[in-house]
């Protein structure tokens, strides 16, 4: 499965030659790197370690720097896993932008922004309570369950806590540029999380 690990940088807006505005994320893909290649004899399942940004040795664990120096690669701060079926890449090999070509739909997952905690309203989009001034209810849950039975409130009731801070995808966004000079790749439409967090891009599953 073709996948890259990249860094949010905002967004912007792409004019065509005819004039038409597309609203675009870009993204920024440093060097990925395979540290581990995992198999099924092995592991028991076929899978890529990438490791991505590079990272202090003051700041890396010994047994972690044995880890990356075994591979004959730089410290990474991050290290995630992508499914590799076909046994193309060894350790020490470089993903490159490449594999992605402008028009490529694409999924992206990465982890939302925090917002604390927030009431049931913000949270989960309930309606408000009557807005005069009797009313003691104007952004309360309202009722949590049956007065007399049973008596208490089912586990999994939707109310107030975290928002946020979630493992989000999106799926089928299109390739608008890809910057191979620069490492830059143009997303269409909004990418989840804050600007400097980390973005996977992939070959989209469920494309139209």
């Amino acid at each position: 499965m073709k996948s890259i690990f990249t860094t949010k940088i905002g967004m912007t807006q792409v004019i065509d030659a005819d004039g038409v505005v597309t609203p675009v994320t870009v993204l920024k893909a440093d060097e990925n790197v395979v540290v581990q290649v995992k198999t099924k004899e092995n592991d028991g399942y076929d899978a890529v370690q990438i490791g991505y940004v590079d990272k202090k040795e003051k700041k890396t664990k010994k047994p972690l720097r044995g880890h990356f120096e075994k591979a004959g690669v730089s410290y990474k701060r991050f290290l995630k896993e992508v499914e590799d079926e076909d046994h193309s890449l060894k350790a020490g090999d470089v993903i490159s932008l490449d594999i992605f070509e402008e028009g490529d739909v694409v999924d992206v997952v990465a982890t939302s922004k925090g917002k604390g905690t927030q009431g049931s309203i913000k949270r989960h989009n309930y309606g408000r309570g009557p807005q005069a001034h009797g009313s003691k209810s104007h952004r309360v849950a309202g009722a949590r369950s049956a007065g007399s039975d049973p008596a208490r409130v089912f586990k999994g009731r939707k109310g107030s806590g975290k928002m946020g801070n979630e493992r989000v995808t999106v799926q089928n966004l299109k390739v608008v540029r890809v910057n191979t000079e620069d490492n830059y790749l143009l997303v269409k439409g909004a990418v989840p999380g804050p600007k400097g967090g980390l973005v996977q891009v992939k070959q989209a599953l469920k494309s139209l």
